[in-house]
């Protein structure tokens, strides 16, 4: 087996790569809109709605013999191949920063420990787990699956089909019953049974409850319309599930938990990609992670309009013409937030023209690009006439600790030094 790594925002050498060619092969100069329709999980789980996440975003860009990387982070496998792409902050075998964003911005549990090689593919198996309640929850805001299934009986009450050699079977000699099938559109299908089955696995685990404590009332409703379970039928239950994608637009993210289950039933902590004939993996967006944490730090005393609900937007003109989601909006209108998860030094003119234009539109005079770096920077632009600033500020992100607690307290002091500038009001 070959494991290679590598860093997001980074440039890799061709000649680099070789040791992982089928993957590479797979994942160059496709989006990730491209990749989470071949079978890799992309997260946020609905691309289309997720407001950082760029369709045309690729994991991997050629660029003359290089290739270059985005703001994806994540894990990647295709037979004995594995990639791993990593924060451009891990240093050593370490990624505590990634770690800390799934932790503060999804409110994943530290036992996850990205930060060592031990028992990589366990540690990606728990990712999938983590991931169970955010997609439970998204596909049940769209009410209980509900579909057409054929049930068989054998009773006195014949409402289907006869089905004459089950009939014979079981009802010789003839005692008044009749085996027959019958098509009904019932709740308790195989795509919540297999929802059902991947709660109850998930239970047995020692975090179990704990992690689905965030989704019971989703849990218990689902249990409740599965009155046909058995913890035998798994594998059955398995089969019909993989000759029967959720195919239906509505219910696309349904199609999302449906993978996902299929995922975690089968284990597959021992092989993302091991042993397969196609690219399997996790990416997760690094803008929408950093905005999300971002998130986190100012929600006292910032509005942040959208969400992965898509909620909040806000218009340039009247009329509703010309929609904008400003990242973060000070709730006394005193600054205006854009949250930068590429490098500083990768930000374009096109990055300035946007949240001056946030600024022009809420009537502030104060705008900042927040984003992750090696030390606390600030560098404020002004305007001609001094009544115009916009301040890049940088989170100076830890690159030194001997274990990820000490990461967290520095990342702790570090959070305090940020929000302290970015809540002063430079004008005043």
């Amino acid at each position: 087996m070959v494991e290679l790594k590598i860093k997001d925002n980074s440039f890799v050498n061709k000649a680099d790569l070789k040791g992982i060619s089928r993957i590479t092969e797979s994942i160059a100069n496709k989006t990730l809109e491209q990749l989470a329709k071949e079978g890799v999980f992309v997260f946020p789980e609905c691309i289309q709605d997720a407001r950082d996440i760029v369709k045309g975003q690729m994991v991997l860009q050629r660029v003359n013999q290089q290739y270059q990387t985005s703001n994806v982070m994540g894990f990647l496998g295709y037979g004995k191949e594995k990639l791993v792409i990593e924060s451009r902050f891990s240093t050593g075998e370490q990624d505590y920063f990634f770690q800390y964003l799934l932790e503060q911005a999804l409110e994943f549990p530290n036992i996850l420990e990205l930060n060592t090689n031990t028992n990589q593919d366990n540690r990606l198996f728990k990712l999938f787990l983590f991931l169970f309640p955010g997609y439970l929850r998204s596909a049940m805001r769209k009410g209980v699956f509900k579909t057409y299934i054929r049930n068989q009986y054998n009773d006195n009450n014949l409402r289907g089909t006869i089905d004459i050699a089950r009939h014979i079977r079981k009802n010789n000699p003839f005692v008044g019953k009749v085996a027959y099938n019958q098509r009904e559109f019932s709740y308790d299908n195989y795509l919540m049974e297999l929802i059902r089955h991947t709660i109850e696995f998930i239970k047995r685990k020692p975090y179990g409850n704990n992690l689905l404590r965030k989704v019971k009332d989703e849990m218990e409703e689902v249990i409740k319309v599965t009155n046909s379970y058995e913890y035998y039928d798994r594998r059955k239950v398995l089969i019909t599930n993989k000759k029967n994608p959720i195919r239906h637009a509505y219910y696309h993210e349904y199609r999302n938990l449906q993978q996902l289950c299929i995922m975690i039933l089968q284990q597959e902590e021992h092989q993302i990609g091991y042993g397969s004939q196609q690219i399997k993996g996790i990416l997760f967006d690094g803008a929408w992670l950093w905005e999300e944490y971002l998130n986190t730090l100012l929600k006292e005393h910032f509005e942040h309009p959208m969400n992965k609900s898509g909620s909040g937007a806000h218009y340039y003109f009247e009329k509703s013409v010309g929609k904008i989601y400003p990242d973060f909006i000070a709730h006394d209108r005193s600054s205006i937030c854009d949250a930068k998860y590429k490098k500083v030094e990768n930000n374009q003119s096109r990055d300035f023209h946007q949240i001056l234009g946030y600024m022009f539109r809420f009537h502030v005079n104060a705008g900042y690009l927040l984003y992750p770096g090696k030390g606390n920077r600030e560098l404020i632009l002004k305007e001609h006439d001094d009544k115009v600033k916009v301040v890049k500020l940088g989170l100076a992100v830890p690159q030194v600790a001997k274990d990820y607690k000490e990461f967290e307290e520095q990342m702790k002091m570090a959070e305090q030094e940020f929000t302290r500038h970015v809540l002063e009001r430079p004008l005043e």
